[in-house]
């Protein structure tokens, strides 16, 4: 196995997460007994492998025991709006049945001719300056081609549901994305069409939405991402050198004090000693070569968080580093300051872990952060 820091795990070499994924698998069980699967919103910090694992549940949708077809889609900031966004998920999705091995020839005509009709629908003109006219058309060719693709493809394909895997669904910029999706997959589950969504966010991604409904956040079963235990990073250390290297355990104990179990940090960390030919994991070893590697990652990691920082807010950063707590409640500081804490937590450089409390988001930048200040 190779560490990619840069790059979601590969499912074949998916390390930890074994609750996460048997959860998932009993509720493709459950969906399967009662044609209703339930949606999922993983949500963790940023780098804690909430991509790896959306991707390794939607490998889990195509065993045969399952045969539910999976369509990955990332949701990229440049997604105008929720008809654009429903538009490229319909592409997606019908990508997905053309390649699925369910799909017989018969399906396969159909398909070619359920995108001809789907493009017809919704080929039709919309005022850009009527918001709420735009999602709702967006919601409407959505809810229409699914259903139609449910009674021509999907049926007749033996696949037994379809899982959406949106991944980063905040950068979709509105407020009502979320609560459409859950209207929209809510709908076909009463209709008897085992559909649902399993999508990725921030941890704070539905405290950030004060418009939410309650029945909206109910909806979604709620995966919250943990830093790795010491257990999960001895089976990842053992995963990268081999299980019969010697020092796997006090090497695990100390790669679990430097990244506080935060699988990017522990896969760069890895890299780095897998590239330096090491084939001793001695901590004394690990010891020599820290300055080495924390070096690279000021380099690759830390300068690049800053590089659009402005002044004022670094000097928010600082101040944090240096504070004996690394919890800090925005009133301690003078007001000047407090503007800061959104903007901060928006680029993933803070992290909230409270009614209007916040942290540096890994200690290791906070490291950083003190030795360049």
């Amino acid at each position: 196995m190779t560490p990619e820091p840069n790059f979601p795990a590969k499912p074949d070499e998916f390390v930890g997460r074994r609750a996460q994924v048997e959860a998932f698998r009993r509720a493709l069980r459950q969906g399967i007994q009662t044609g209703r699967t339930p949606s999922f919103a993983v949500l963790g910090d940023w780098g804690i492998g909430k991509s790896s694992l959306l991707l390794k549940c939607s490998v889990v949708c195509a065993e045969s025991r399952y045969n539910i077809l999976h369509v990955p889609f990332s949701v990229s900031k440049e997604l105008a709006d929720y008809r654009t966004f429903a538009e490229g998920l319909l592409d997606t999705f019908s990508e997905a049945l053309a390649h699925s091995p369910s799909a017989t020839v018969r399906v396969q005509r159909e398909l070619q001719n359920w995108k001809l009709s789907r493009v017809s629908v919704g080929a039709f003109s919309l005022d850009r300056n009527a918001p709420q006219f735009f999602l709702s058309s967006g919601s409407a060719i959505l809810k229409h081609a699914l259903r139609d693709a449910w009674r021509r493809l999907i049926r007749p394909s033996g696949l037994k549901g379809v899982i959406f895997f949106l991944d980063d669904l905040h950068n979709l910029k509105s407020d009502s994305i979320a609560l459409a999706l859950r209207d929209q997959f809510q709908s076909f589950a009463v209709d008897g069409i085992n559909c649902s969504v399993c999508f990725s966010a921030p941890l704070n991604y539905f405290s950030d939405i004060r418009s939410f409904a309650e029945p909206a956040v109910r909806f979604y079963d709620k995966v919250h991402l943990e830093p790795f235990t010491l257990t999960e990073t001895l089976e990842y250390v053992a995963a990268v050198f081999g299980s019969d290297t010697p020092n796997t355990e006090s090497f695990a104990a100390w790669l679990q004090e430097k990244t506080h179990g935060h699988p990017y940090f522990m896969a760069f960390i890895c890299r780095q000693i897998a590239e330096a030919g090491r084939h001793s994991l001695a901590q004394e070893h690990a010891l020599e070569q820290w300055p080495t590697i924390f070096a690279r990652l000021e380099r690759e990691k830390f300068r690049s968080d800053l590089a659009q920082v402005p002044e004022s807010e670094l000097q928010l950063l600082r101040v944090l580093a240096h504070k004996e707590d690394e919890q800090i409640a925005a009133k301690e500081l003078p007001a000047g300051y407090r503007m800061y804490f959104s903007r901060l937590t928006e680029r993933g450089l803070l992290t909230r872990t409270g009614r209007g409390r916040y942290k540096l988001y890994h200690p290791l930048f906070r490291e950083f952060l003190k030795q360049h200040s």
